[in-house]
């Protein structure tokens, strides 16, 4: 009798506790957020949040387009939002519920890959560049092309993304680095399988420990991992080629397979309330949309031209788009460099 009543009252304690308890999960880029900023979510709103990561947009696409994901909230890039909504994999967000969207400036907002407004809130915005260790490299870094260099043999360290890896070849090459044209294309990948010996690793995350340790001379970064990594490491610096770059834009969305769209918007508009907005943009190191914050960031930041290129150093830079019919031979380009 004594075990039945006991597993009755833990019943009745798990729905009053547990069950009823609403989960919130969201699904971001790794070392992307001032973790503390969840905690302070789950006890304001008493909320549960289950928070994964994902290393590139193809890898979040491609968990979110198998099925069997119900992210409340993800964060992709520009390029892959568009893809997204012209998939009728996101729902429109409603901004009566959102009202700290005012802080977002204006610059940020009606961008091709969400003209209007209806999906996406921004969340940060780099670039990709080089990173490279002043005692290590010789001469200066102006262009792609140093990571061709024979020299630095077995010192480079190249984004495990196909995105950005054809895309600042194709940069180096003088073509458009949303490029679909199949002889340019080709020579981005002949040149990129000429420099594979060259290149000590494709990585991830891990790029920001290596380069603080000395391991490599010269790696492609974006550029709020390029500031953490300023910060633990004085010899490092960080340059945007000459060529021209990927100017990019990070915002959050809401997937239709979501079960807590309510919540979303709850937590998208914590994440652009001032003070958050301020502690991820510091953790983080990457350039904030919000206005408010922008006044408030340390003067090492707000001059820092890493952080906040002057228009001079985006020269010659694009923006990602989708690529749509001609990603599948991205898809085999990137397939044949790795397989090599």
């Amino acid at each position: 009798m004594l075990l039945v009543l006991l597993t009755a009252f833990a019943g009745v304690s798990a729905g009053c506790g547990g069950e009823t308890q609403k989960t919130l999960k969201v699904y971001n880029w790794g070392d992307y957020i001032d973790k503390s900023v969840i905690d302070d979510f789950e006890k304001e709103y008493k909320i549960k949040v289950i928070y994964d990561e994902f290393a590139t947009n193809e890898d979040m696409y491609a968990k979110l387009k198998a099925g069997g994901s119900d992210y409340d909230v993800v964060i992709p890039s520009d390029y892959m939002i568009k893809r997204m909504i012209d998939e009728g994999m996101l729902q429109k967000i409603d901004m009566n519920n959102v009202p700290n969207y005012k802080y977002i400036d204006e610059r940020f907002k009606n961008l091709a890959y969400d003209p209007k407004n209806e999906y996406s809130i921004p969340y940060m915005w780099g670039t990709v560049g080089i990173i490279y260790n002043k005692k290590m490299v010789e001469g200066p870094v102006d262009s792609w092309k140093v990571l061709w260099d024979k020299k630095y043999s077995k010192q480079i360290l190249m984004l495990d993304s196909q995105r950005d890896s054809i895309g600042i070849t194709l940069k180096m090459l003088g073509y458009s680095l949303n490029s679909k044209e199949p002889k340019e294309l080709e020579e981005a990948e002949k040149m990129l399988i000429q420099q594979k010996p060259l290149v000590l690793a494709y990585v991830g995350d891990e790029v920001k420990d290596k380069m603080i340790g000395n391991e490599a001379a010269l790696a492609v970064v974006w550029s709020g991992d390029a500031v953490f990594m300023k910060r633990e490491n004085k010899d490092l610096e960080y340059v945007i080629p000459k060529e021209g770059s990927n100017v990019w834009f990070d915002a959050m969305v809401i997937p239709k397979a979501g079960k807590h769209p309510k919540e979303a918007e709850t937590f998208i508009n914590y994440m652009c309330r001032t003070d958050v907005a301020l502690k991820n943009a510091i953790a983080i190191g990457y350039s904030t949309p919000h206005t408010e914050v922008r006044k408030q960031l340390p003067t090492e930041l707000t001059t820092d031209r890493t952080v906040y290129p002057e228009k001079e150093d985006l020269k010659n830079s694009e923006v990602f788009e989708d690529l749509a019919e001609s990603l599948p031979v991205y898809d085999r380009i990137w397939t044949e460099i790795k397989s090599k």
